[in-house]
């Protein structure tokens, strides 16, 4: 096989180097090619092909998925990247060394991005008519072909999926969801998001704060469907910690009342012999945050005024120091042998 030779689409786990088929005006020039020898080979019938303005396809046929993302990195990226000084022109079948492409201020994001990240929901990567590309809000470039560019205040930190910058899942939610009018389709990528373990609720919601999206009646559906998703998973999470960390099981789902008194709170968790409550912190950022917090600290103080232990679980720590969380518990039970007896409560079920 050589440079003229076209290539086949291929799963993404076959994705490989590409930086012998795509290659900018720069890196041609660097290897000896100019600027009117590139437009040359680029006449009809000829090897090679104008892709994105400064990048070529060093083949006549379609480009493949892997071929497509970075001609998209390389339009957006902030610097060209160049050749090593000691670079020789193109040679059918020459090898380079093996180096991870440079793509400086630029990241996949959207439907694209989660497509690697895995989600089933996006569509394939050579079904989509357009691959978005996460750039700083200064950069001054615009959309061509299938690349779309989206600007941000601050570029996140890159996550690499298959050798490719990627925005981190959270944000290339809110970019993907910012396109669609389907609520359908909003819907099902946000709850794989959660129910795959991609990321917690909160900070999809935070993303999507952030990007001014909640305004639009089909995301909020979307995000309400979210949030009961991710409420299940941490449930789901927390039963399997008190499980297989050997935790003594305790009541679940339950209210707390004084004896002809009044309520003291509902719980996800109680063990009544130690005075030790549990509850998932499921807040996310929304502009009722500050009130909501109120509530948690009135009830814990209230609980603690008693002589009852709470300990706060977030949806994220379930997921990431399941461990830790288990040790948290079971020294909130060690320690009630050395406290004061709790106050009576009576508990039902919620």
């Amino acid at each position: 096989m050589n440079h003229d030779t076209p290539l086949s689409p291929r799963p993404l786990r076959h994705l490989s180097d590409v930086r012998r088929r795509v290659l900018t005006t720069a890196q041609l020039r660097a290897r000896g090619v100019t600027a009117a020898g590139a437009s040359e080979r680029c006449r009809p019938g000829g090897p090679w092909q104008q892709f994105l303005p400064g990048v070529f396809l060093l083949h006549p046929g379609p480009p493949t998925s892997e071929e497509r993302l970075h001609a998209v990195l390389l339009f957006a990226a902030r610097t060209p990247a160049t050749a090593p000084a000691t670079a020789i022109p193109v040679q059918p079948g020459a090898e380079e060394p093996h180096a991870p492409q440079p793509y400086a201020d630029a990241l996949i994001t959207g439907l694209a991005a989660l497509t690697l990240y895995g989600f089933t929901s996006a569509p394939s990567l050579l079904s989509l008519d357009r691959i978005d590309v996460l750039v700083p809000r200064l950069r001054r470039l615009r959309s061509q072909g299938c690349a779309r560019i989206v600007r941000t205040a601050s570029l996140p930190a890159p996550c690499h999926v298959t050798g490719v910058p990627v925005a981190p899942v959270p944000r290339a939610l809110a970019d993907a969801v910012a396109e669609l009018t389907d609520a359908d389709a909003a819907r099902r990528l946000l709850t794989e998001a959660v129910r795959g373990g991609h990321c917690d609720p909160a900070a999809v919601v935070r993303e999507l704060t952030q990007a001014r999206l909640l305004s639009r009646p089909h995301v909020v559906d979307a995000v309400d469907s979210l949030l009961a998703e991710g409420r299940s998973v941490a449930e789901d999470r927390l039963y399997r910690m008190v499980r297989e960390h050997g935790l003594p099981d305790p009541v679940w789902n339950v209210d707390l009342r004084l004896p002809g008194g009044p309520h003291l709170g509902g719980l996800d968790a109680y063990w009544p012999e130690q005075a030790v409550a549990l509850e998932l912190d499921t807040r996310v950022p929304r502009q009722d945050e500050d009130a909501l917090w109120s509530e948690y600290a009135r009830k814990r103080e209230h609980l603690e005024r008693l002589g009852i232990t709470v300990v706060h679980v977030t949806p994220k720590k379930l997921r990431d120091a399941v461990q830790q969380q288990a040790t948290v518990v079971r020294t909130a039970l060690m320690a009630a042998r050395d406290r004061e007896p709790a106050a009576y409560v009576v508990v039902l079920p919620r």
